[in-house]
């Protein structure tokens, strides 16, 4: 690269990891490390939530993706919207409310904590490997750019999130996706300019869509009912739906974004933005991809775009064939090229076919030479662009916007790992008396831990395919399993720990059937588990007669299904008849009784005076619970009914 570029590079980066640290005020306690004190402005929020979509895994994997195939990719993005706007209704408002720091703590409160150990634990799982993934996407750029070993390449990217994310904790963060969003977007958008501006001086931009068009590429939705086609609006619609709300819903990095904004209706607000933005933006990204391969019928490209291997290719036994390739590559690109200019769309097909059938021939000479089976091409396309075919300054700001892509994503990962690791197992488990300060300490220690755990797995992944598609299909094995325990969990009362606990792991054990056993492309991301997973839950049902609770410090681990007006299961009258049958058969203690009975007091404090309430609910959880500590339970009240408890 030109000096002026790595100047632009450096400058960059260096400024945005010194601004998420000034920014990180407030990290001095775990809640400030891991929920930004709950603070952040929704729109921030709903920038940091694409920014995570928007990683260094778009830019070079989707980019890629449509140079191969074209715009259905699209279509796995359908289900997005639907999916933001069911969890805006239901389960934002109701983690909001539950003040819990990881989604996982609810399902200890709903079930036992086997249940919240589990799910923690394979999120911690699946999370680490799919972060790994969004680390190699840059790798894979600056290793072919700079001529640099993948260790040292992927050693070069941690090294400054990690810095930031430990010091700074969500909050630097949050503020990096924020400028990476614009930069990325402006720099995709020029990149765009730029191929438009190449590919009208040979052809108008209509008959570049019709090449385009001709080769399929433009193809961006396919309606037939083909379970074994990865890309259809019903795989999308079906697939892409249930995906994004265990994603969203179920997966701590996603969860993590919005409790760190300042109300309910932010945090809903930051999903919608994302919801109705996200689309558009992938069909940026995706046409560029698209304009990248019609832009190469006029402009030589080179036969494989990854050159890493032409070293071994030159030693191996066919380099003499590998080199009558080239030779017969050129010859079909020009003839490509005369057909494409001319508009002779057959002649065009033809000639097109003959480049692929070529180019498919030097990818086995490659494989065998290198030794790497898993040698996909497609990775470098867009990165041979960009330092090859775009300006000076602008190399290094699209170079610089794919580096801090992947920093801002993998940060908020680190940090998600990070709240699981100290918050479900740490503090629940080993350390659960310990200062503020010592959870800080902790907490920056775990991140640091699981930056090198993603560094390691980087280096792995990098070679494993199409980047994009190997971070849904990690994600795929895990997500419908979750989704299934937190909707047992949230709409019915009759799933129990027991059954949860082996449904979730009976769920995971069907995907992988479906998944490396059968033809069916799109149900390994689904949640096909979930006939199992709800059989297994309701065999066993809650005892019809539970005992009665006479102690504050009963067992909670009962099921607490009072939660929201949204999935109808919240009691919505106060007669305290009712109210009592309801704690009694829930086995709820006396702060869980009262905190449940004054959420619906307030509700309907306007009909009427709050003294009388205030005294019937005392003298029924006296009565109830036949609790000594009346002070205790009084103070309770009070502090609840003002809104101090955790209501």
């Amino acid at each position: 690269m030109h000096p002026l570029d790595w100047a632009v590079v450096i400058v960059y980066i260096t400024w945005i990891v010194y601004d998420g640290l000034r920014r990180s005020k407030g990290t001095d306690k775990v809640d400030g490390y891991f929920l930004a004190n709950r603070s952040l402005p929704w729109w921030a929020v709903g920038l940091s939530v694409m920014a995570t979509q928007m990683s260094a895994v778009t830019i070079v994997g989707t980019t890629g993706q449509a140079y191969q195939t074209g715009l259905s990719f699209i279509q796995f993005y359908f289900g997005l919207p639907i999916a933001m706007i069911i969890l805006s209704l239901t389960v934002v408002p109701f983690f909001t409310r539950a003040k819990v720091y990881t989604a996982y703590e609810y399902l200890e409160r709903r079930f036992d904590v086997r249940v919240r150990s589990l799910t923690s634990f394979i999120f911690l799982m699946g999370r680490a490997a799919s972060l790994g993934v969004t680390l190699a996407a840059p790798a894979v750029v600056m290793s072919a750019i700079l001529g640099w070993s993948l260790p040292v390449t992927v050693l070069a990217i941690c090294v400054p999130m990690i810095v930031y994310t430990t010091l700074g904790g969500v909050q630097a963060v949050a503020w990096t996706d924020v400028k990476q969003m614009f930069i990325v977007v402006g720099g995709m958008s020029a990149a765009v300019a730029i191929l438009i501006d190449g590919i009208v001086q040979h052809v108008s931009f209509s008959q570049a869509l019709h090449l385009a068009g001709a080769t399929g590429r433009l193809e961006a939705i396919d309606f037939r009912f083909d379970p074994s086609q990865t890309y259809t609006f019903w795989s999308g619609m079906i697939g892409g739906l249930f995906l994004m709300l265990a994603y969203f819903g179920c997966d701590q990095s996603q969860v993590q974004r919005y409790l760190t904004a300042k109300s309910i209706d932010e945090a809903r607000q930051s999903l919608l933005m994302s919801a109705f933005v996200k689309i558009p933006l992938q069909i940026l990204i995706l046409t560029t991809g698209v304009l990248v391969f019609v832009f190469y019928l006029f402009q030589a490209p080179p036969m494989l775009f990854n050159r890493a291997y032409d070293a071994r290719v030159a030693a191996s036994p066919r380099a003499a064939e590998y080199t009558s390739l080239e030779r017969d590559f050129d010859s079909a690109i020009a003839v490509r090229r005369d057909a494409a200019a001319r508009g002779e769309r057959a002649a065009f097909l033809e000639s097109d076919a003959v480049v692929q059938s070529i180019r498919a021939k030097a990818v086995g000479i490659v494989k065998e030479a290198s030794g790497d089976q898993l040698y996909r091409d497609v990775n470098y396309v867009f990165p041979t662009f960009i330092t090859t075919r775009m300006p000076i300054g602008l190399v290094g700001l699209m170079i610089a916007a794919i580096f801090t892509a992947a920093m801002s994503a993998s940060g908020g990962e680190l940090n998600a790992l990070a709240t699981a690791t100290i918050i479900d197992f740490y503090r629940r488990h080993f350390v659960r008396n310990a200062t503020d300060t010592h959870y800080l300490r902790v907490s920056k220690l775990a991140t640091l831990f699981w930056g090198l755990v993603a560094c390691v797995v980087a280096m792995y992944s990098a070679n494993q395919g199409s980047l994009i598609e190997v971070v849904n299909r990690y994600g795929s094995f895990f997500y419908g399993s979750l989704l299934g325990v937190f909707i047992l969990a949230i709409l019915t009362k009759r799933a129990t720990a027991l059954g949860a606990f082996w449904g979730l792991i009976a769920g995971m054990v069907v995907v992988l059937i479906v998944a490396f056993t059968t033809p069916i492309a799109f149900l390994s991301a689904q949640p096909s588990s979930w006939p199992s997973a709800w059989r297994s839950a309701m065999r066993r049902l809650p005892p019809r007669h539970p005992p009665r609770v006479c102690d504050t410090h009963h067992d909670t681990h009962v099921i607490l299904i009072i939660m929201s007006k949204r999935l109808q299961v919240l009691f919505d009258d106060l007669e305290l008849r009712e109210i009592r049958r309801t704690a009694k058969a829930q086995r709820m203690t006396v702060a869980e009784w009262v905190r449940q009975t004054l959420r619906a007091a307030r509700r309907r404090q306007s009909s009427g005076d709050v003294a009388p309430k205030l005294a019937a609910i005392r003298a029924a959880a006296q009565h109830d619970y036949q609790t000594a500590d009346i002070d205790e339970m009084n103070e309770e009240i009070e502090r609840g009914y003002l809104g101090d408890s955790g209501s």
